[in-house]
């Protein structure tokens, strides 16, 4: 939810009122004649008619104004959770994933596992992809397909020969810590929004790297594998792990228990995708009418404001038939 957004909208909303209320009246300052017997006019049936309609008028353009600009300012602040016209089924739930990366863009496992996802992310849908790395949110979730399959493209051929160099890792060296697989799995479990609660989408993650990073040097491990655990089942993420390296307990029962699955890389690193795709994460609870929960396609305040602008244009030549 951008509030930034919400908290101009609604100044500058003030700033109008304000300067209608203090601006002067063009009619006030008519010289109006006098005229005898004003009240006798008033009680008229036609003159009463025609007050309520003016009244009514203004209630009317009032109204649908405050319903447009609601509507207009709610769409723009994006906001996560709104009612969803393509989330009427379970089956039509939308997914989010996380490719989570744990070794270096050059490693072969990883350079197929983002061309994969490169070649394949025009046809997620309403489908949100993200990508991070060992310490760095190279790509946050995101529904523009089109930026995020040519930021995964540039990454999987960064090693070759002419390429430009990206900041895959952020080249971060620590004198008391050592990166542990749990603490980028906490890392890549948090790109989710709202990750400390269950959500109306699918979500699923797909960690590529080793079973463990690095050596046991005694340092301190920012995250247990009983968090790392504990951020996953809570906000309802389907973890899968493709080892590059000798696979780890820890990471099996992870996956086990998140309904994910696990592989060994080898040499066909898109079969063993393939097969983690088709098994996606079921679908999130849902209300008692079958309905999802939106994540962030506004489209019903969005009709809302096109709806309420149509009878504000529609309004005038109501009142002149």
């Amino acid at each position: 939810m951008w509030w930034g957004v919400v908290i101009a909208g609604m100044a500058l909303l003030a700033g109008c009122i304000g300067a209608a209320m203090l601006s002067p009246d063009r009619a006030g300052r008519r010289e109006l004649r006098p005229l005898a017997h004003v009240d006798r006019l008033t009680r008229l049936p036609e003159y009463v008619r025609a007050l309520r309609r003016r009244m009514l008028s203004v209630i009317v353009v009032i109204f649908l104004l405050a319903v447009g600009f609601t509507a207009a300012l709610w769409t723009t602040a994006r906001p996560a959770g709104l009612p969803n016209i393509a989330s009427a089924s379970a089956a039509g739930q939308p997914e989010d994933i996380m490719v989570c990366v744990g070794e270096s863009a050059a490693t072969p496992a990883v350079a197929q596992t983002l061309e994969y996802f490169a070649q394949r992310v025009g046809g997620f849908g309403t489908t949100r992809v993200g990508l991070t790395s060992a310490n760095v949110r190279v790509v946050p979730l995101t529904r523009d397909h089109q930026h995020a399959a040519a930021r995964f493209t540039a990454y999987a051929h960064s090693a070759d020969p002419g390429a430009a160099p990206a900041a895959f890792v952020a080249p971060v060296r620590y004198a008391d810590y050592a990166a542990t697989v749990e603490d980028v799995l906490a890392l890549c479990l948090t790109g989710f929004p709202e990750f400390d609660e269950p959500a109306g989408q699918r979500r699923s993650l797909v960690y590529v790297g080793p079973g463990t990073l690095g050596e046991n040097r005694g340092t301190p491990s920012l995250f247990s594998a009983e968090q790392v655990r504990e951020l996953a089942t809570t906000a309802g993420i389907q973890v899968n792990v493709v080892y590059t390296g000798p696979p780890s307990a820890e990471l099996d029962a992870l996956a086990r228990d998140t309904g994910g699955q696990t592989a060994s890389a080898g040499s066909e690193v898109a079969t063993q995708l393939a097969a983690i795709r088709n098994h996606p994460p079921e679908p999130a609870a849902v209300d008692d009418v079958g309905a999802t929960v939106g994540v962030e396609t506004p489209d019903v305040p969005l009709l809302m404001a096109l709806l309420a602008v149509l009878a504000l244009a529609w309004w005038p030549v109501v009142r002149r038939s």
